[in-house]
Parts: structure tokens; sequence; C-alpha cells
């Protein structure tokens, strides 16, 4: 989620080495797919398919077509979850605002992306709970509101004051916001 790739690649094969545990398979799947390993994430979605329960599959898959760039695809299997979403945790409001992202519809996105700030009690140490600032800011932007957007830089960058500088979302949030001047 923060653009490191390797990393992320080593620390799903060390910990596939020690468990193929059910959250440990889905958890490496959806973090292959968040950095292009598509293949190996449809073999631990494969894995999964006779134990794990039907709506951790339709997420995952969910993850899968937002970080293929097919938005529609992913809002269509997110939609089946939104009858029951704060049951799933908020993932659900975040991957459907990443996808309304990919088309450009703006005040959709950013609906739900608040929708995470809303319910902050529900994230506890949730990494989307900061990421949602940010792509709130993005949200903005496409709805021309730079005031909004703006703020919701700030608040992200408030957030990260004290990360590493060189994480890769950080150098583009702050790329974006100076855009924003």
């Amino acid at each position: 989620m923060f653009g490191n790739s390797k990393a992320a690649k080593r620390d799903v094969a060390a910990a596939l080495a020690l468990s193929r545990d059910e959250s440990v398979i889905s958890t490496s799947a959806a973090t292959l797919a968040c950095v292009g390993d598509q293949a190996g994430a449809d073999n631990l979605l494969s894995e999964l398919e006779s134990s794990q329960p039907w709506n951790a599959r339709t997420e995952l898959r969910a993850v899968m077509e937002v970080n293929k760039g097919n938005a529609a695809q992913a809002l269509a299997l997110l939609e089946t979850l939104a009858p029951r979403e704060l049951w799933f945790g908020l993932e659900p409001a975040y991957l459907r605002g990443q996808a309304y992202l990919l088309v450009q519809d703006g005040a959709a996105a950013a609906a739900e992306f608040q929708k995470l700030l809303g319910h902050r009690s529900l994230l506890r140490h949730e990494l989307i709970g900061a990421l949602a600032h940010l792509q709130l800011g993005r949200a903005y932007v496409l709805t021309g509101d730079t005031a909004k957007a703006k703020a919701a830089y700030q608040d992200f960058l408030t957030l990260w004051k004290d990360a590493d500088p060189d994480i890769s979302i950080l150098k583009q949030a702050k790329s974006e916001y100076s855009k924003l001047q």
C-alpha cells in the first residue's frame, strides 16, 4: 500500500513459509495483488477456494480487480458486500473509493472515503485509515474542490509528519499537494 513492493513480496514469502493458515494466505494474496503479482495472487486465491468464506474471496477478488484497473468489475463484486459492509470492516468502502477514483468519479469516491473517516473507531490501527485522507484529497481534486482537497492532503501529511521521507506514497502525496498550491 505504501509502494515497497520488494519488501512486501519478501514478507509474503516469509509468512507463507511459516504458515498456510487461511488468514496468512488471504493477506498474502491481497498483498501480491497490490504489488502487481496477479499470478501469485490468483494461485493463493485458488488455494483458498475450498475453505474460505465467500465474502473474503469476494473482497480479495475486488482487491485484485482494482489493482488490475478493472473498476467496473471491482464495483460489481463489492456491491454484493454492501448490505453487510460494516460486518466486513471498512475495506470494501476503501476499495470502492479506489474503484471510483479509477473511473474519475470524484464525488462517489469522496463519499466512500468519508465513510472511513466517519467510522474511525472501526479502523483502529488499519492502514486504510491514514490513506483515506490522501484518497479523499485525490477525490476532491477530481471534483474541482481545491479547498477540501488541500485540507485532506494536509490531514494526511500531518499524520505522516514523522514518517520516513523516502516512502513512495508520501513522496507522491507531497508532489500532488504541491501542485494544489
